[in-house]
């Protein structure tokens, strides 16, 4: 299930299976253009990729997870949060290693990255975060247009030029007269 939030805050609820780990970078990727932050879709790709990754290798007692991508300021952090509360251990000693690397890899490509409990939702939560481009427009959604006035003096304007035509600047008086020399 995906769900937003806010037009700066993506979740993404799915069992961390190799067929849906390709599904959610797609997701990722999609929500990264739309907030116009093309530069970090590969490293954001990358980086939930091997979170997915490792929650599908070592996740007990079960593979369901959320994976958030959230937009502050001038950071974009991507979180995996799963059921497991064990967290997780970087794996430096063999560098040759073809396998275990992927927080290595985490670490070299993001800003800041890090794991703690989940709280009371329990399990865990992983997390990385990369610099957002300066000046990010965001899509702004529409403001709500409500009802015209139906009271007051701006329920029967006069048209845009009429003042000259009736010789008066003041339209709330002459609202009739506007009227008539518009249709007459």
């Amino acid at each position: 299930m995906i769900s937003q939030a806010s037009n700066r805050q993506c979740t993404v609820e799915l069992q961390a299976l190799p067929s849906r780990i390709g599904q959610v970078r797609r997701i990722v990727s999609a929500q990264l253009r739309y907030w116009h932050l093309d530069p970090l879709i590969e490293k954001a790709a990358l980086g939930v990729t091997e979170l997915l990754t490792n929650v599908h290798r070592h996740a007990q007692p079960d593979k369901v997870c959320t994976v958030e991508i959230e937009l502050l300021l001038d950071r974009l952090t991507v979180s995996v949060h799963d059921h497991d509360p064990r967290l997780p251990e970087v794996n430096l000693s063999d560098p040759l290693a073809t396998s275990g690397r992927g927080l290595a890899l985490i670490e070299a490509v993001s800003e800041s990255w890090g794991a703690r409990p989940g709280g009371k939702a329990g399990g865990k939560i992983v997390w990385f975060t990369l610099p957002a481009p300066a000046a990010t427009p965001l899509p702004v959604p529409p403001l709500p247009v409500y009802g015209a006035a139906t009271s007051g003096p701006f329920t029967d304007p006069v048209p845009f030029g009429m003042e000259d035509v009736l010789g008066t600047a003041d339209p709330v008086r002459d609202t009739a007269a506007a009227r008539s020399a518009v249709v007459g």
